[in-house]
């Protein structure tokens, strides 16, 4: 039984990739029953089902073939009985299908529905290919990370899918899903990556309209250029973050690597140069974990760069209980914390198409033809 706030919400996900399962593992964790919808061909494919398919996990899966009229019959069934649907799809494959937004809005006029993409639903690109380093690319998120002497870093696919992606559909549906309890009706939610990431840089464009941002890689406060904020390498090919931006931070952080410094001139741009030289070569004088037993407690802003191997032993990340191991596999634990209604990482992700008749069944339907000769 979930226990989560969105305990007793009911949600489809037509089966995708990337930011999409995300959402639907985010509403899961949360305590909905979320229920995935693949198709056909995806029964038997490697890496779907199972404890390390983390995206899926708490979800139950059904199969129905959407380019068959019984399949769109079944799933307008289980969209009126729905309170969110997400699909991942390019803009205009539902509605060919008969299954988009006038269709499931017909069969339930409360239902959220949550679009994701990449470009959004409209504009020059919408139709386009692309994934979530073309999508930060074009937002000017990517071109803002790295050094100022080299190229681009890209930032695993968390900018894009899962933050400005995944993150931002979860915040839309909820919110629809408020209002649709208000007013009692539902409403198409447009995510795209490219506007959530946007949204990411909210404070990066504050800071550019007022002068306080370089419209440069790797000269800023926030992007490495300010030697206070930055990575340094230890003295066995380790790195160290430090992040000492506060003044008292700072003069914490000087008097513990016994630098002769002026605290007061932390913001004087004109010596980061000598600064940046000072830190690594200290920095490069100890190993991280050394450097990390020094810092340990203090706050001077110092965090040893770990693997993601590292982190899970992580004394802080271990009393916290951040990342859980179910069934062999180390993944994250849900979040945020909710003190009245807690939530957790639900089974792990279903076989496809293993829990086609249970859901129909609980749902009070009848399944497709296809499947009702299934388990």
């Amino acid at each position: 039984m979930a226990t989560g706030p969105l305990a007793g919400c009911r949600v489809l996900e037509l089966g995708g990739i990337g930011p999409g399962p995300f959402a639907g593992m985010l509403l899961a964790d949360l305590g909905a029953e979320v229920v995935r919808v693949d198709r056909p061909e995806n029964r038997g494919e490697p890496g779907r089902g199972g404890p390390t398919d983390v995206l899926n996990r708490g979800k139950r899966s059904v199969v129905l073939d959407l380019k068959d009229s019984a399949g769109v019959t079944a799933l307008l069934d289980l969209a009126a009985h729905a309170d969110i649907l997400l699909e991942g799809f390019r803009p205009g494959v539902t509605e060919r299908l008969g299954v988009g937004p006038g269709e499931c809005l017909a069969s339930n006029p409360r239902l959220v529905y949550g679009r994701m993409t990449g470009w959004g639903q409209d504009g020059p690109l919408a139709t386009t290919a692309g994934h979530d380093l073309t999508y930060i690319a074009l937002t000017g998120a990517l071109g803002a990370i790295g050094p100022a002497e080299g190229p681009p870093q890209i930032p695993l696919n968390l900018v894009g899918d899962f933050g400005g992606g995944g993150c931002y559909l979860v915040i839309g549906v909820l919110a629809a899903l408020h209002a649709a309890e208000l007013s009692g009706r539902g409403q198409v939610v447009d995510a795209a990556i490219v506007d959530g990431t946007t949204s990411l840089l909210a404070s990066t464009y504050g800071k550019l309209g007022r002068g306080a941002w370089t419209d440069e890689r790797g000269v800023n406060q926030f992007d490495g250029g300010a030697p206070f904020y930055a990575v340094y390498e230890t003295k066995d090919a380790r790195y160290v973050a430090v992040g000492a931006l506060e003044p008292k931070f700072y003069r914490r952080l000087v008097g513990l690597l016994e630098l002769d410094v002026d605290p007061g001139r932390q913001q004087d741009r004109a010596g980061w140069p000598d600064l940046r030289r000072l830190l690594a070569k200290r920095f490069a004088e100890r190993t991280r974990d050394e450097w990390a037993a020094l810092f340990d407690g203090t706050d001077a802003c110092v965090a040893p760069v770990l693997s993601l191997t590292e982190a899970a032993e992580h004394p802080h990340v271990a009393a916290r209980g951040t990342l859980v191991t179910r069934d062999g596999v180390v993944q994250p634990a849900a979040a945020p914390r909710f003190s009245a209604t807690p939530s957790n990482p639900g089974t792990p992700a279903r076989e496809v198409g293993a829990d086609t008749s249970a859901v129909f069944r609980d749902w009070n339907l009848a399944p497709p033809p296809t499947e009702r000769n299934r388990p």
